[in-house]
């Protein structure tokens, strides 16, 4: 699994949490820049993360057939969870959380799986969520979830277990995140500056909560440092913005309740 740190205390501020985070994702410091270890060229191959598939968390069989598509996704979306911050660091709270995820996905939504492709717990671990997705990732494809209304068809997910509204992620999520953004990039050929957002990028919501969507730019930066890729320039467009986020304003009334963290699902949706 991805190292984890001795102590999840909200201590470091997010500058350190994050170049430590770029550093425990498979890269070292060389002469001042990111490279992974090693590597005597400026390109990095980002390498997937250790995580745990739904066999490892006994995941109940979709209701339905998963579609996958031959596009790749055009984002990589973080989500949090809207759940309690969990002091309890442990797999084992970390595979019955996908469990519970999925439960209230299916049961409660009457979806026919799990919504996102991935769960990073606060304890740092990583699962796989709806059913192919792995799979989907290793071979440049897309497995088409259920997190983003109307844009599910371009979009990966990544829940992020926690609530960020007031608090940021614990250190070990941080550093899961980072070696995940960077392995969902470099798959999928992906510049980290321009594809990695927020789920209130999409959509009227409030995920993924103030502290940790005010965390994405270093997020990108950190990324971008393990894949060692070239900075965009700055007021750069993103390709096909027409088609990507309409950053709508987030709602007062939006429900308070576990796993609910805005719109998932809308008419140009073909999923489930």
């Amino acid at each position: 699994m991805t190292a984890m740190n001795s102590t999840h205390r909200p201590g470091p501020n997010r500058r350190t949490v994050l170049r430590g985070a770029a550093a425990a994702s498979g890269a070292a410091v060389l002469g001042g820049a990111f490279a992974p270890a090693g590597a005597a060229s400026a390109s990095a191959q980002v390498v997937e993360p250790s995580l745990y598939t739904r066999a490892d968390w006994r995941a109940r069989p979709p209701s339905g057939r998963v579609q996958i598509l031959s596009a790749p996704p055009r984002y990589v979306v973080v989500h949090h969870t809207a759940t309690a911050n969990s002091t309890d660091y442990s797999l084992d709270h970390a595979l019955a959380l996908s469990r519970a995820i999925q439960n209230f996905h299916m049961d409660s939504n009457g979806w026919l799986d799990t919504g996102q492709q991935l769960t990073i717990s606060r304890g740092g671990h990583i699962m796989e969520g709806r059913a192919h997705s792995l799979a989907a990732v290793r071979e440049g494809s897309h497995v088409l979830g259920a997190h983003v209304a109307n844009n599910n068809s371009t979009c990966i997910g990544i829940e992020s277990e926690g609530l960020y509204m007031k608090e940021g992620p614990t250190t070990a999520l941080a550093d899961s995140l980072v070696a995940t953004l960077a392995w969902l990039c470099g798959a999928y050929g992906l510049d980290p500056h321009r594809a990695i957002l927020g789920h209130r990028d999409f959509n009227a919501t409030a995920c993924p909560g103030d502290v940790l969507y005010a965390m994405l730019p270093e997020l990108r930066e950190a990324v971008a440092e393990v894949m060692r890729a070239p900075a965009v320039e700055p007021g750069a467009r993103r390709e096909s913005d027409d088609e990507g986020p309409t950053y709508p304003p987030v709602p007062e009334d939006e429900p308070e309740h576990a796993f609910y963290h805005g719109p998932a699902r809308g008419p140009d949706d073909l999923t489930r």
